[in-house]
């Protein structure tokens, strides 16, 4: 379930702090004021550190860009420089093991950045706003990720997705991410993606044909676990949501950062 700003507005002031590695003490996903008499944090407020944190200015196109000199660059920039260190190390224990390492990428906001639909809807989500946004392909990269895509590549390491967005969204989500460099392995076999009409039959505890009843956590975490069960030692995976991270099935989680909406 995707939560606009103005539902998660503490989740939200709380990700500001961006950067940190999932593993090392970052907060739950659960924090809220619902059950507090504290006023929480003033959403005017709240939009203008966003933009702030972003950087966020319009291209020449209108289109709302996130400033590769902001503090969500820079936070960026570290989790990089951590994770590549990481999967250096952790691929070549795993090949002198005999075993197959893989990363695992989410795409929304850890790939691919929806600032522009972010807020150009004013945080809010729709459906069909949504779907039409990411059918035209057109998403500039999440700062470094890419890059971060290859780099696990040239290192001998399986690179595959597990995303929310559904199966009809397959050609676009292809597309995008060629554009924005992460061409690699974007083949049925390595990206996953929601599909409800016919889900996998390793989802068959939360997902029959037509009654698609996983959560998110459900979803990805079983996702993992298939791709173990595959062969495949998960040494990083990499997400903008708590939920694309929670459920185990990896060695190490790196958690992007995302103010601009919660995914429970």
């Amino acid at each position: 379930m995707r939560k606009s700003l103005g539902a998660a507005a503490l989740v939200a002031s709380c990700a500001l702090a961006g950067g940190a590695l999932y593993g090392a003490g970052a907060a739950g996903a659960g924090q809220s004021t619902a059950n507090s008499t504290r006023e929480p944090y003033n959403i005017g407020l709240l939009v203008k550190d966003i933009d702030t944190y972003y950087g966020t200015a319009p291209d020449a196109n209108g289109v709302y860009q996130a400033s590769p000199d902001s503090p969500y660059a820079k936070d960026l920039a570290r989790i990089d420089a951590d994770a590549k260190r990481y999967i250096d190390k952790a691929a070549r224990k795993a090949h002198h093991r005999g075993e197959k390492p893989a990363v695992v990428f989410d795409i929304d906001d850890t790939l691919l950045l929806s600032l522009d639909y972010e807020k150009r809807y004013n945080y809010t989500y729709n459906s069909a706003s949504w779907a039409a946004y990411v059918n035209r392909a057109d998403r500039p990269e999440v700062f470094g990720s890419p890059e971060l895509v290859r780099y696990a590549a040239s290192k001998g390491v399986e690179v595959f997705y597990n995303s929310g967005l559904s199966e009809a969204q397959r050609t676009a989500a292809v597309d995008n991410l060629k554009k924005v460099g992460a061409d690699v392995n974007l083949d049925a076999a390595h990206m996953f993606l929601k599909d409800a009409a016919n889900p996998p039959a390793y989802l068959a505890d939360c997902a029959t044909p037509g009654a698609w009843k996983c959560t998110t956590v459900q979803y990805k975490s079983g996702t993992r676990k298939h791709i173990e069960d595959l062969g495949y030692d998960i040494v990083a995976n990499f997400g903008d949501q708590y939920s694309d991270l929670d459920g185990g099935h990896a060695d190490r989680t790196y958690k992007l950062p995302n103010p601009t909406y919660f995914v429970s």
